[in-house]
């Protein structure tokens, strides 16, 4: 039996000024799922991302998270159904300390069983433990991704964006990224990820959409994207 889904975008069209990005996506995303959003630089990944973060309205089409329309509402307010982002480029304080970073955005509004505490997420990350008193222009790149990826948790998110997270990483680190978000997947954490490792993607995730151009020109599960590398050269430049 289908649950509702958690997201979903019917028709979703978008851009900037007068320049059209989206040409009517259509896409859910179901309770507990880890999803790809792949395709190369420039085809509307990132704008699929602000449009549902609430950092672009949509011209047309339609979103809804938990079943109510969230197209072109603020982020705050998108933020506090549960919607919770990793933005490239990390974006922490550099005069905030670890410690402070976790607990100023830390919120369990949405009453999630086992919520994410401040010892749950150095559990899961423990240099963030190591360097709690360190600033945030004090950590080296890959310390300050684990700190978005725990100050994101801190809200207690339903859904967790992922926009490039492992780029501009050491393999080490890397390594350690990719790790926690299969420990994630394993506590069922919803999950849209963007990332330009599709190896490793298709070790994590349950099913990808490919953006071409705007418009989403082919999904399916992990399995089926593995068995065809013709859509990595086509799509993806891999």
């Amino acid at each position: 039996m289908k649950h509702e889904a958690l997201l979903s975008c019917s028709g979703l069209q978008a851009g900037y000024g007068g320049s059209q990005v989206l040409f009517g996506l259509d896409f859910e995303i179901q309770p507990g799922e880890v999803i790809g959003l792949l395709g190369r630089n420039g085809m509307g990944k990132s704008t699929t991302i602000k449009s549902i973060v609430g950092l672009l309205a949509p011209s047309r089409g339609d979103i809804r998270f938990l079943g109510k329309p969230i197209g072109g509402q603020r982020p705050d307010a998108i933020a506090r159904m549960g919607v919770a982002i990793v933005p490239e480029g990390r974006h922490c304080f550099p005069n905030l300390t670890v410690r402070e970073h976790l607990v100023a955005f830390a919120d369990n509004r949405n009453d999630l069983r086992d919520g994410w505490t401040l010892e749950r997420i150095y559990a899961l990350f423990p240099r963030l433990k190591e360097r709690a008193e360190n600033l945030g222009n004090q950590l080296s790149g890959g310390e300050q991704q684990m700190l978005a990826i725990g100050r994101a948790l801190s809200t207690n998110p339903r859904l967790l964006i992922l926009d490039e997270a492992t780029e501009g990483l050491a393999p080490v680190i890397r390594d350690e990224i990719w790790r926690c978000l299969a420990l994630l997947k394993e506590q069922g954490q919803t999950t849209l990820v963007v990332d330009k490792y599709v190896d490793r993607l298709v070790q994590l995730a349950d099913r990808h959409l490919i953006v071409e151009r705007g418009r989403i020109v082919w999904s399916g599960s992990s399995a089926e994207l593995a068995a065809d590398r013709s859509l990595w050269h086509r799509y993806m430049g891999v």
